[in-house]
């Protein structure tokens, strides 16, 4: 396992030919990264790509024009970034497993499937971590790839709300600016504009949330029959797995979702003194304090009642 920024810019400029691997459900800081890291290398003059996500947002999709491809060169090295686990490699991508040389994260929960790892959870995001390793390699930094970590800085804070925005992510945030990130456009784009489905969802989300522990727990099933019934895309739902944390009193946030035939997903947020990686692991996923996932077999109401079995075992939750 790698230690330091240094030690992974030394191992990627000992290294010309890159495909770069993002993570299945690709969120702001798994697809900045492998933005700003593919930008980065080219600037050195590597042949570095981007696999093809099936599942990239189009509102990343201009960013990464000429960077996508979906086969692998005999010689190309497989770059995994923010992704902890190799059951997170998205659809299409299994062929993969067992192949990544190297791994940059900041998930605790990471299995160090690659051959090598960087991995430091004292980082907010894994865009914080790339920065420094790029800084490392002596990149120049050009307006992309300060707007590529920027996206994936401020997703997985929250826009810089959330309980792991630290000192570092600030400094983060405002080398990206000083080298030229337009942040206006991003942030408004990112966590302002919600599309007429999304807002309609919410609206339906809010009818069935059940509450326990007198609102300090909240929990929605959301059935894909409503998302396909409104017609919202997977950027309209982009962020929804916080909304519940929005409602005043709730300490633990829960949405869980049956977007594949036979199995639910969860995703967990928490509050400071409640574990959501914990919960999550009960599951067999697992995450960060305040944000994490897993998924089982079954149905929204069984989800629904596993999630309640783990949750009634924490005595200074559930009184």
């Amino acid at each position: 396992m790698m230690k330091r920024p240094e030690d992974a810019a030394r191992w990627l400029l000992d290294r010309d030919r890159f495909l770069i691997l993002t993570h299945i459900r690709p969120d702001g800081d798994t697809t900045g990264c492998a933005i700003a890291l593919c930008l980065g290398l080219r600037s050195l003059g590597k042949d570095a790509w981007i696999w093809e996500n099936p599942q990239f947002s189009g509102r990343f999709l201009p960013r990464m024009d000429g960077m996508l491809r979906t086969d692998l060169a005999d010689d190309a090295i497989l770059v995994a970034v923010d992704m902890a686990t190799e059951s997170l490699l998205p659809h299409g991508a299994e062929a993969f497993a067992g192949k990544a040389q190297l791994c940059i994260d900041h998930h605790p929960s990471n299995t160090f499937y690659a051959a090598d790892t960087l991995l430091d959870a004292t980082c907010a995001a894994c865009g914080e971590l790339l920065y420094s390793v790029l800084e490392a390699m002596g990149v120049t930094f050009t307006p992309a790839m300060a707007e590529a970590i920027y996206i994936a800085v401020s997703t997985d804070t929250g826009c810089f709300r959330f309980s792991n925005t630290s000192a570092r992510t600030f400094e983060t945030a405002a080398a990206c600016v000083r080298h030229g990130a337009a942040i206006a456009p991003i942030n408004r784009q990112l966590f302002e504009i919600k599309t007429r489905g999304r807002l309609e969802l919410e609206s339906r989300m809010i009818a069935s949330m059940d509450f326990y522990c007198g609102g300090k727990v909240a929990i929605c099933c959301l059935p894909q029959s409503l998302v396909e019934q409104l017609g919202v895309t997977e950027d309209d739902l982009d962020s929804i797995s916080g909304f519940p944390r929005t409602i005043e009193g709730v300490q633990v946030g829960a949405v869980i979702r049956d977007s594949e035939p036979g199995k639910v997903k969860f995703s967990v947020r928490t509050a400071a003194g409640y574990n959501a990686s914990a919960y999550c692991a009960a599951l067999g996923g697992g995450g960060h304090a305040a944000a994490a996932g897993a998924s089982i077999p079954g149905t929204l109401a069984e989800g629904k009642e596993a999630l309640l079995a783990v949750l009634r075992q924490d005595k200074t939750l559930w009184k």
